[in-house]
């Protein structure tokens, strides 16, 4: 293996988590953010259920969810007139909103139109006005923490798109991280390849860095699995996630996929819902985990796209265009729906097909980084190019 192969198989991370210090280095003080990717465009029709639209009901009807019923503790919960939450979330984030830790913002999404999952993806990382001409290197939460000079870190495999940018921003999977990724072996070889190169300081202090977090969540885990039933892994890995959260970093991105549910979707019960079932769980684990650094914390659960109105031929969704983000936090003013907003029926939806873009997601998230931080309009301007942030009293 020489350099250029180490890199490929993920050095560079290794390398970016020592060059840009120890992991365990003490952020600055201030609020949270952590963003939740869901990769595959989910579907938000399903999940925040516009259960006073008949043509709701008409255009799905085979996947639809039927309407709360105050009698059935298991069912849809209603959130107010017109909005009810899916079943499969009702006690884990239905228990947020109706603490007012969770708030949902229907109609929010991208001005990009194509209906691709990268270009959509790529358009919302960057953070980038859709008209002008794309910069690759410059995404919306590397921006943002270069702009507060704060810790970041992303739960991840690789670096994304979002963090790209002139600060150095670790990337650690949490997925296999109570094994060690390099025995001793492997590590005396990657010592000895860099031995007397300007890197050899970073290089080793990586090495070291990603075998303490090995061995302290090896130590944990072994301690929790006793007679303890099995947790999914996205449970496990929010846990994680909630710790150094608490104890290190500002701001957070995730991404989670299988989303992608063009056939056999499922209503209350299925795909789908299995899905946010897990998520769900997830999440409320990840607020347990942080403690009292919950109410110091703003999560943000958005998609690329939301999915068509009607249900396709194979008891399924397709790609479609508006979507709904939901906001947690301990400290939120939550337990609402919030954001412009429109009548659901045949003839408001964008194309005849999906839930227009009524809420930018540039100006939302604009909004809430402007509350958290206090950010100036030359900071917010920086972050996010020309746009005229939307406060939804949240924060």
């Amino acid at each position: 293996m020489n350099r250029r192969q180490l890199l490929q198989a993920g050095g560079a991370g290794l390398l970016g988590a020592a060059v840009s210090g120890r992991l365990y280095a003490a952020p600055a003080a201030g609020p949270r953010f952590l963003l939740v990717f869901l990769r595959g465009g989910y579907d938000s029709t399903n999940l925040l259920i516009p259960y006073s639209s008949s043509f709701y009901y008409e255009a799905r009807p085979n996947i639809a969810i039927a309407k709360p019923d105050a009698a059935m503790t298991t069912g849809a919960l209603a959130l107010d007139a017109d909005w009810a939450l899916a079943p499969a979330v009702r006690d884990t984030i239905g228990a947020l909103y109706l603490q007012r830790q969770a708030a949902f913002v229907p109609f929010a999404g991208t001005d990009d139109l194509s209906r691709s999952h990268f270009e959509t993806q790529d358009s919302i990382e960057l953070g980038q006005p859709v008209n002008t001409g794309r910069n690759f290197r410059s995404g919306f939460l590397g921006r943002l923490s270069e702009t507060l000079v704060g810790s970041s870190i992303s739960f991840t495999d690789a670096l994304p798109l979002c963090f790209e940018g002139g600060t150095t921003v670790p990337n650690l999977s949490l997925k296999n991280v109570g094994k060690p990724p390099f025995d001793a072996r492997q590590a005396g070889i990657l010592s000895n390849m860099y031995a007397g190169h300007h890197l050899e300081s970073a290089v080793r202090d990586g090495l070291e860095l990603r075998q303490e977090v090995a061995q302290t969540f090896a130590d944990e885990m072994t301690a929790a699995n006793r007679n303890a039933i099995n947790s999914k892994g996205f449970e496990l890995e929010a846990e994680r996630m909630g710790k150094l959260m608490r104890d290190k970093y500002r701001i957070g991105f995730i991404d989670v996929g299988g989303w992608d549910t063009h056939v056999n979707e499922g209503g209350a019960t299925g795909t789908l819902a299995a899905n946010l079932a897990s998520l769900g769980s997830g999440l409320q684990v990840f607020s347990q985990s942080l403690g009292a650094e919950w109410n110091n914390t703003v999560v943000v659960v958005l998609s690329e796209f939301g999915r068509t109105f009607r249900e396709n031929g194979n008891r399924g969704t397709d790609h479609g265009h508006g979507t709904v983000y939901w906001v947690l936090g301990g400290s939120i003013s939550g337990g609402s729906i919030r954001g412009e907003q429109q009548r659901l029926a045949r003839g408001t939806l964008f194309q005849d097909r999906d839930y227009a873009v009524l809420n930018d997601y540039r100006a939302v998230l604009g909004g809430l980084f402007h509350s958290m931080w206090d950010l100036s309009p030359n900071q917010l301007n920086r972050v996010f190019q020309s746009v005229t942030p939307v406060d939804l009293k949240l924060v």
